[in-house]
């Protein structure tokens, strides 16, 4: 059968930026497009078929009146399916459609491709669908207990409804709170949070002679590159993944891509024309994965002078019907629960549990967030017990070069945490602002203010749980014109790093800034550089780019060298000088034209790859991560005593990013973490009930406006360089929203003088702690 081929005007307006560059230097020389906006000739539109039923068997499926729609070109069935009915991520437990067993509402059970958006809607309703229901579990506690449900594909689980149990041991964990003068403990709950990208989740299949090529938003090309040709049984060589404008993914276009861009190839191919499949937003909140909801169990042992002793965890995430990242990100979860602190026991026992509910994935702190929540919470409370400064008790224990984490691992470099507490204290005018604070409260009837602090550590890249993705690929072209194209296999979500990866190559290059051009990411460009995710791009696929800069500007200095007949040149103003005389010069479009016209390769590949890691599973003991970034949060908030209602009044932000290579972009993305810190402590709440996500609409799930931000922002860098990175850079996304929220909690618990232990701090939440603390 004839595939249609994608227009070369058409592939060419997906080649522009995904998000507008905050460096002055660095221009726009294109249009970004995003999945939806994109049109190809025939085009149809996808729509999945879904279940209505937490767990049920399908008894029988009929699709006659699907199929007999005048608009329908074609409808897809399991059977249907080209290659394997499976979507691998980490585990191959979730199938693309479900085939006889459905385990949570939305499950896509067959899909279908019109005519129109319209009719794609109207002919899906047609879909006859009769189930057995089958009992349904929704609590993760309640999944392991004997008798539950299984939901759970056995050969993806460890037993039972557990997919995965994860440990760390340390120590003695019993003598350590024997040595303890002060043991604290609680309980800690939190819900799911949406992550709330600008554009729903959408992609272009279109079927070629050579195979497919799938245009998307999406954060790790090679991930959906991988399920497609599963799904279709396709080498990876015929398919193609193009990313398009991506506005924000935050995780949550690291893994459901995947499944829809499978879908969406299955229906092209059988169609034998381009599909269109964008989910409307109240879809995609609905059935797409969210941070896992969790329950953390804490339990701290001090001396009386505030050495920490001994933590003791034991947290259970409720993973949904399938795995999806749920192992990753429960090891992430595992390996933060002791914070950045020095403790000599640590006992952790971490939980990821199938239940009947959407598969949960990965959200920005990838599994830490939940437990620090929990271990900032017990730092304040060990704090108070001990009549110590919060900050002092945290500067007091927090971890140092050469000093080991809670799995034993010895830091040798980059460890900047003490500078960062004694920063924000230094900015935020600590010991002066909480006589301000205490002034204030002493004079308001109806108002309360609340100082809190965190502190937080995050492992840089995918760590000892899977090494073989900590790796990037780079290419730079020197163009005849003097002009420079970089391309690289890591994505632009809004994050910066074009401009980043850009600025890398121009230095590694020492050319200007404005010379260099990041291509579209295309699979076919580029090998597999592992994901977008992590806080991974500045340093593993930055040092891919300075690896190929190196490479190139090599020879670009060789060629200045032949034209200028000297031994040595410098860079400078865009121009190559002779060392001996700086009057004579080269400039860079000369010295491209030369190479070109003497047949010199003008072209380098870079790569890279992550300093070894190592761990233990039976213990949890090991190097689980090449690097570490870490940050101090202080927050000042007040509440209405009579309304329960919270807002952030100042807030103040010091990271350890070792170099930061744009300090523009790297504010930027401090900002943007803390608004979404803000917004999971404060007001996200998504309710369900029988495993039905009750309101999947931006009507109902609130979050952060221009409004909801502090009134005042601080945010500095300490930076510990790394020796791995690029220039000394380390990884920096993530971090803002993992220690955003927990200095809210904190100071809403000192604000009301009750412990908020469960997520969000919504006004009903907060007017019953004002109460209790009455």
């Amino acid at each position: 059968m004839a595939r249609v081929k994608a227009p070369v005007e058409e592939a060419e307006q997906v080649v522009g930026k995904a998000a507008p560059r905050l460096d002055a230097e660095a221009k726009v020389r294109g249009q970004a497009r995003y999945a939806d906006d994109l049109s190809f000739p025939g085009m149809l539109y996808g729509k999945a078929i879904r279940s209505d039923r937490p767990h049920a068997r399908i008894l029988r499926l009929d699709l006659s009146q699907v199929a007999a729609h005048p608009k329908v070109a074609c409808v897809v069935t399991p059977k249907d399916i080209p290659g394997e009915n499976v979507v691998p991520i980490i585990y191959r437990d979730m199938p693309l459609l479900a085939n006889g067993v459905v385990r949570y509402v939305g499950e896509p059970i067959a899909l279908l491709a019109a005519e129109t958006r319209e009719a794609a809607v109207e002919a899906a309703a047609l879909a006859q669908v009769a189930y057995e229901d089958l009992p349904a579990v929704f609590d993760p506690l309640e999944a392991t207990r004997p008798g539950a449900p299984q939901v759970a594909v056995p050969a993806a689980a460890e037993g039972g409804n557990v997919f995965n149990h994860m440990v760390i041991r340390k120590g003695d964990v019993e003598r350590g709170f024997a040595e303890a003068d002060v043991v604290v403990a609680g309980e800690y709950r939190v819900g799911y949070q949406e992550h709330a990208y600008l554009e729903p989740q959408g992609v272009i299949a279109v079927p070629e002679d050579s195979g497919i090529t799938v245009y998307g938003t999406l954060q790790c090309p090679f991930y959906v590159q991988n399920a497609v040709a599963a799904v279709m049984g396709f080498p990876l060589a015929k398919v193609r993944i193009v990313q398009t404008a991506t506005g924000g993914g935050f995780g949550g276009k690291e893994d459901v891509p995947s499944h829809l861009a499978a879908m969406a190839a299955v229906l092209a191919w059988k169609a034998g024309r381009p599909v269109k499949l964008v989910l409307p937003r109240d879809e995609d909140i609905a059935t797409t994965s969210k941070r896992h909801p969790g329950l953390v169990r804490y339990r701290t042992g001090a001396k009386r002078d505030g050495t920490l002793t001994a933590v003791e965890v034991e947290f259970y995430y409720n993973a949904g019907a399938y795995q999806t990242l749920s192992s990753a990100v429960l090891w992430r979860g595992l390996i933060h629960a002791a914070g950045p602190y020095r403790i000599p026991h640590v006992k952790v026992d971490g939980y990821s549990v199938a239940t009947n509910t959407v598969p949960c994935g990965a959200f920005r702190g990838f599994g830490s967030p939940q437990v620090i929540f929990a271990h900032e919470s017990q730092m304040d409370e060990l704090a108070r017990e001990l009549g110590m400064d919060p900050l002092v008790l945290r500067h007091k224990n927090a971890l140092r070069v050469g000093d080991e984490t809670a799995t034993g691992q010895r830091l040798t470099e980059s460890v900047g945490l003490p500078e960062a507490i004694g920063r924000a204290r230094e900015l935020s005018h600590w010991d002066e602002l909480q006589d301000e604070v205490a002034a204030f409260n002493a004079q308001e009837r109806f108002r309360r203010r609340g100082l809190g602090a965190s502190t937080v550590m995050y492992g840089v890249g995918m760590g000892a749980k899977a090494p073989l993705l900590d790796k990037a690929g780079a290419y730079l072209k020197l163009e005849a014109d003097g002009s420079v194209t970089l391309a690289v296999g890591t994505t632009e979500m809004g994050q910066g790093a074009q401009t980043v990866l850009a600025q890398i190559a121009a230095e590694g290059l020492g050319v200007p800034l404005a010379s260099v051009q990041v291509a579209p990411v295309d699979t076919s460009r580029v090998p597999d550089s592992g994901p977008t995710v992590a806080s991974r791009t500045t340093t593993v696929q930055g040092m891919a780019v300075l690896d190929a800069a190196e490479k190139l500007r090599a020879r670009i200095v060789g060629a200045a060298m032949e034209m200028l007949g000297c031994p040595k040149v410098v860079p400078g103003d865009g121009r190559f000088h002779d060392a001996r005389d700086p009057t004579r010069s080269v400039s860079l479009a000369e010295i491209a034209r030369w190479m070109w016209a003497h047949n010199w390769d003008m072209a380098a590949s870079g790569w890279a790859e992550a300093r070894p890691v190592d761990w233990d599973a039976k213990t949890g003991l090991g190097n689980a991560y090449f690097v570490y970034a870490y940050a101090c949060h202080i927050a000042e908030v007040e509440v209405d005593l009579l309304t329960g209602e919270t807002r952030v009044t100042r807030f103040w932000a010091v990271h350890d990013s070792g170099k930061i290579v744009n300090p523009e972009t790297a504010r930027g993305q401090v900002i943007g973490g803390i608004a979404q810190g803000i917004g999971y402590a404060l007001m996200e709440e998504l309710p369900a009930e029988g495993g039905r996500i009750l309101y999947p609409t931006f009507t109902a799930y609130h979050i952060p406006t221009a409004m909801d931000m502090p009134d005042e922002f601080v945010v500095e860098f300490v930076e510990a360089s790394y020796s791995g990175g690029p220039f000394g850079a380390k990884g920096l996304g993530e971090v803002p929203l993992m220690a955003s929220h927990a200095a809210v909690a904190n100071a809403i618990s000192a604000a009301t003088g009750t412990r908020l232990r469960a997520y969000p701090a919504t006004p009903e939440r907060v007017l019953d702690l004002i109460g209790r603390g009455a």
